[in-house]
């Protein structure tokens, strides 16, 4: 099958706002979850990098649109979720001098803001169907840009099957262009695998990147690990720590300096069943990781009536 580099696109960009809210409710919990956040990140911190170096060609580059650990429930029949990845890169890849492009031919990261859709449908009680926008609010005259578009089928083991783990699979494939992402055409395969313990919340992603048109086509599939760790502080609260990974090629791992490691200090709010936000810091500890990034994900839930059907005679 031949990808077309360049392919014809049409996409609307659909902005939505919230009204007023009172947040004087949150204000001491808030305060509660910087502190403990804090001590969280100091204390696992030097766990998982121990993890890290127990491991031994170049990665491929994270893409700082739609950063996010999964969990393994999907989206419920008859609901759409609509979310909103803000992702801004404080210190990220710097241009070549001269040059207004980095060294991989692509716009440098740092000061870059990516605005990412993302439409989520549930399809039955064990399957959805993801759509993803990305956009690009770039320095030195790059304005917003259209990045490009990706589709995501996933399915999970249904709680009939009574597995003591929550268990699901993405199958992530789309397009963004060269100048935003060497490899244009990719494939993302996710396992998910979570488990709530207590106030206690963890999620594994062992995810696994193919590129199907760019330089990293010959190195067949990546290691990408991502995981999750969160507390809740209160019913509406959970603060923790996430972790991005990319070790290369599964066939030759890449040595230490040329993987990818992010690590994020992280909160989540559930305000309410429709609306849920998540604020997070995080920072790169290699040097071909961007080094320090905002993010922000607004996420809101819409339930669709049943339709009654009238019958004929």
């Amino acid at each position: 099958m031949r990808l077309d580099a360049n392919p014809p696109f049409f996409c609307v960009y659909d902005g939505f706002f919230m009204g007023r809210r009172d947040v004087e409710t949150y204000t001491s919990e808030m305060r509660v979850v910087l502190l403990w956040s804090g001590r969280c990140c100091r204390r696992l911190l030097p766990v998982i990098c121990l993890w890290l170096l127990s491991f031994s060609s170049t990665v491929r580059a994270q893409d700082n649109y739609e950063i996010q650990v999964y969990g393994s429930e999907t989206v419920l029949p008859r609901t759409t979720m609509v979310e909103l990845h803000s992702n801004f890169t404080v210190d990220g890849s710097k241009a070549v001098p001269g040059s207004m492009y980095a060294a991989d031919g692509t716009y440098p990261t740092t000061h870059q803001q990516h605005e990412t859709v993302e439409i989520t449908q549930g399809l039955t009680s064990w399957s959805e169907l993801g759509f993803y926008l990305f956009t690009s609010i770039g320095p030195n005259g790059q304005g917003w840009q259209w990045v490009g578009d990706h589709i995501r089928p996933r399915v999970r083991a249904p709680d009939s099957w009574h597995w003591p783990v929550g268990v699901s699979i993405s199958n992530e494939i789309g397009y963004q262009r060269a100048r935003f992402s060497p490899d244009t055409w990719t494939w993302e395969i996710r396992p998910i695998v979570d488990k709530q313990v207590g106030r206690w919340y963890l999620s594994f992603n062992p995810t696994f990147d193919r590129s199907f048109h760019g330089p990293s086509v010959d190195q067949g599939f990546e290691f990408s690990p991502n995981v999750k760790a969160g507390y809740d502080i209160t019913k509406k609260v959970n603060a923790g720590i996430e972790y991005y990974g990319d070790y290369g090629d599964v066939r030759d791992v890449a040595n230490p300096h040329d993987q990818q490691q992010q690590f994020f200090a992280v909160t989540d709010l559930n305000v309410s069943p429709k609306w849920e936000f998540n604020f997070v810091i995080g920072v790169g500890t290699m040097a071909s990781t961007d080094h320090l990034i905002l993010k922000c994900i607004v996420c809101l839930h819409f339930s669709w009536p049943i339709i009654p059907t009238t019958s004929f005679k």
